[in-house]
């Protein structure tokens, strides 16, 4: 039980692809900088540790991450924090007259704090409350579990979670609720186990991972915060600035990858056009093509870092 400890003692995150991830974003001492996911403080530090008149502006929805960062990044006189969503940082930003920065760093999705944290909720191997809320604020999951209908409930882990056995899942919910709400993470956990055939448990590992990564993201509202966030974020940053985003799993990657995509495409004029009429420069250029990924050796040191990808853009001059 965690209770009563003081959040610096708890709060601890192993960021994935450290070193790439603060080497892409070439830290100049004099400039501006964005971490919008502060969590433990481990990004954010590396950062302050670069600059000289600088600053950074450290942000984050989990009054947990606020509390204990905080008091983390206290010695750092060039150290501002802001609690509230990334989606939203160009509005936090202005809050401190911050118009404009030379680099953003985003680390997606739950950290291992919150993973780790049992009365979070967010995992499937210890027993809580089915809360998943990253900002403690809004809907829990275990709201969703015994609100939505079964259809509802299917097309969450079907889409969020991609799970073919999503049907099966959302029936095997709404069947369990009719006799008792499902308040719990192990509850869930042994409803979405016992829905699945024997095969896919053999076969896939836990079979709650995906219906449980399902809720986390429609609690959170996580893959529209992160295209929100993109936009917000390449919208204030100076030419020549950077935006880095390490992502966790195939949803996440695919809007950071079409986006990045969108941005470094030139003309859009139909083919058979014999010059180009639009006049489209491309905003920004890839600094990795195809993104990076841990190497074996962070793998077997951290397994949760096996689906990442750190993918990094620089913006450019452009007209439009």
């Amino acid at each position: 039980n965690l209770k009563g400890i003081e959040p610096m003692m708890v709060f601890n995150h192993k960021p994935v692809l450290f070193t790439e991830t603060i080497e892409s974003l070439a830290i100049r001492p004099e400039g501006v900088y964005i971490d919008g996911t502060m969590g433990g403080g481990g990004h954010s530090e590396a950062i302050l540790q670069r600059l000289t008149s600088g600053k950074l502006l450290s942000i984050d929805q989990d009054p947990d991450a606020i509390e204990a960062a905080g008091r983390r990044l206290s010695r750092y006189p060039n150290s501002l924090i802001a609690r509230g969503n990334f989606c939203e940082m160009d509005k936090l930003a202005a809050e401190w007259g911050i118009t404009s920065v030379d680099g953003i760093l985003l680390d997606i999705g739950v950290s291992s704090y919150q993973l780790d944290t049992p009365e979070r909720g967010f995992s499937y191997h210890s027993e809580a409350p089915l809360d998943m809320r990253m900002s403690k604020e809004g809907p829990t999951a275990g709201d969703l579990v015994n609100t939505l209908s079964q259809q509802e409930l299917a097309g969450i882990i079907y889409r969020y979670g991609e799970d073919r056995n999503a049907g099966r899942i959302a029936r095997g919910i709404c069947e369990a609720r009719e006799k008792e709400p499902v308040s719990t993470t192990f509850q869930l956990a042994e409803i979405v186990k016992s829905s699945v055939p024997a095969a896919v448990r053999r076969e896939q590992g836990h079979p709650a991972r995906k219906t449980f990564q399902a809720l986390r993201i429609a609690v959170n509202g996580e893959l529209d915060r992160l295209q929100e966030g993109l936009e917000a974020g390449f919208s204030i940053l100076k030419p020549g600035g950077r935006l880095a985003v390490i992502t966790f799993h195939s949803l996440e990657d695919r809007i950071v990858k079409q986006q990045m995509a969108k941005w470094c495409e030139g003309c859009i004029c139909p083919k058979d056009f014999p010059v180009c009429v639009c006049g489209r420069t491309p905003q920004g250029r890839l600094i990795y093509k195809k993104g990076l990924a841990p190497s074996q050796r962070e793998v077997e040191e951290n397994p949760r870092a096996r689906s990442s990808r750190l993918r990094v853009i620089e913006k450019l001059e452009t007209n439009l």
